[in-house]
């Protein structure tokens, strides 16, 4: 019996942009855009600030911090990249444009881009985290004494308030397509991450759910909040305030490493931890059309050598047809499993699904002339001359058993109605009956 699969960490990860998808391996990204034409751009380019502070990612919990800025700062860049295929008239240059570029020269982009991501967290914080505190301090305790149930209110607050945005965003039909181009991301990489070959199909097939995803990040750090300001207590308003500002940076390192943990193993205890950030998936993640799918596909095969990951952690051998390899969603053959299958057949043990499985699978088929049980209707128009041949022996001696079988079962029905009227020939009254019966 095939091993059952289990999913393997792959290191890919991405995110969606308008009408595409960007992914991303090690220091190399690819954005993958289905241009207003129908056809896909496929965009590529280096992370470069991962590739030169590769000696602060080696450290835990500082690397969570630098990880969060630098995807801000990709995720922007390719947003703005995809937005620039769906401008219907070329714009004029601004004032504003024209004192950037007066000021800064070719770098005015990438400041324009740094106060962006300035802003976003700017933003960020004060929707998530100051909004929640002037809430509890205004309203909460003025009600309530318990210092302990305000802190959890105030955490229960900041998802509440989390959730709304969302709902709200995803009242635009351009962030609603988003999240479809979002499901298509993660089904891609579970997709791969299980063992299947990269097809629509496959694709289709799989989850759009992913422990990985930034929406889980955004949860673990309100959950994580929760946990740190519950023993972090100061009277002060504004100094507790403070104080959880310059935790935000802390908050975020321990929940990359709670996420990286979350993708590299799969037992009871990280199924537990990652239940609630997968459940939120259902709101930032659409089911995607098949259109969809290929450009995340464009956007995986650009950055990622999946054929080369399917043959190191799944036995994956290459058949010339990946369309068809695994679509049925069966387990993967190991090497071990095909050696005895192939010995069954030789041997002349084996039965038409074992061989017809090894020519799926593997494209090998036992040498003609070989005996053989088999099974009624099979199907030899896709063989060789060889097998046809093969396949044409195998039938004739399925029709002459058959035909012997029905012969011996006649003889022995005869036999038995002999063996009847015998018994009843001294019986009168019944010579009409056995005349009718020996007619018969």
């Amino acid at each position: 019996m095939a091993k059952k699969k289990k999913a393997k960490y792959s290191g890919i990860g991405g995110q969606a942009v308008m009408e595409g998808i960007m992914m991303r391996n090690n220091d190399r990204y690819a954005v993958a855009i289905r241009k207003p034409n129908k056809q896909i751009e496929v965009i590529l380019g280096d992370c470069g600030d991962e590739k030169n502070a590769k000696g602060v990612y080696k450290i835990p919990f500082l690397r969570g911090i630098f990880a969060f800025v630098d995807s801000l700062r990709l995720g922007l860049k390719t947003l703005s990249l995809s937005s620039e295929y769906y401008v219907e008239d070329e714009e004029e240059e601004t004032g504003f444009d024209r004192f950037m570029r007066k000021l800064f020269g070719n770098k005015a982009e990438s400041v324009i881009n740094a106060f962006t991501i300035l802003f976003a967290l700017v933003f960020a914080i004060g929707l998530f985290f100051v909004l929640p505190a002037c809430i509890t301090h205004f309203v909460l305790e003025r009600y309530i004494v318990n210092a302990s149930l305000v802190i959890i209110l105030e955490g229960l607050i900041r998802i509440a308030i989390f959730i709304g945005y969302i709902l709200v965003i995803s009242l635009s039909k351009d962030i609603r397509r988003t999240f479809m181009y979002h499901g298509a991301e993660h089904k891609c990489i579970n997709c791969v991450e299980n063992g299947k070959v990269l097809n629509v199909k496959n694709v289709m097939r799989s989850s759009r759910r992913h422990r990985r995803c930034g929406t889980s990040f955004i949860l673990f750090i309100m959950m994580i909040s929760i946990v740190l300001f519950f023993f972090i207590r100061v009277p002060s308003p504004f100094l507790r305030l403070g104080i959880r500002l310059l935790m935000i940076p802390v908050i975020a390192g321990i929940s990359y490493e709670v996420l990286r943990l979350m993708g590299r193993y799969d037992n009871w205890f990280t199924k537990l931890i990652s239940a609630p950030g997968l459940w939120f998936q259902s709101l930032t993640t659409k089911e995607p059309d098949a259109q969809m799918v290929e450009v995340a596909i464009k956007a995986v095969e650009a950055v990622f050598d999946w054929k080369q990951y399917l043959m190191d952690n799944f036995d994956y051998v290459p058949s010339g047809d990946e369309e068809g390899w695994l679509d049925d969603d069966e387990d993967v053959m190991d090497t071990e499993t095909m050696e005895a299958m192939m010995s069954e057949v030789e041997s002349g043990s084996r039965d038409v699904f074992a061989e017809m499985k090894l020519k799926e699978e593997f494209d090998v088929m036992p040498e003609a002339g070989s005996e053989a049980v088999v099974s009624e209707g099979v199907d030899f128009a896709d063989h060789s001359e060889e097998e046809e041949a093969a396949g044409a022996n195998i039938e004739e001696e399925f029709e002459e058993d058959s035909e012997e079988d029905s012969e011996e079962d006649i003889e022995e029905d005869i036999e038995e109605d002999s063996e009847d009227i015998e018994e009843d020939a001294g019986d009168e009254s019944g010579e009409e009956d056995i005349d009718e019966e020996a007619e018969d």
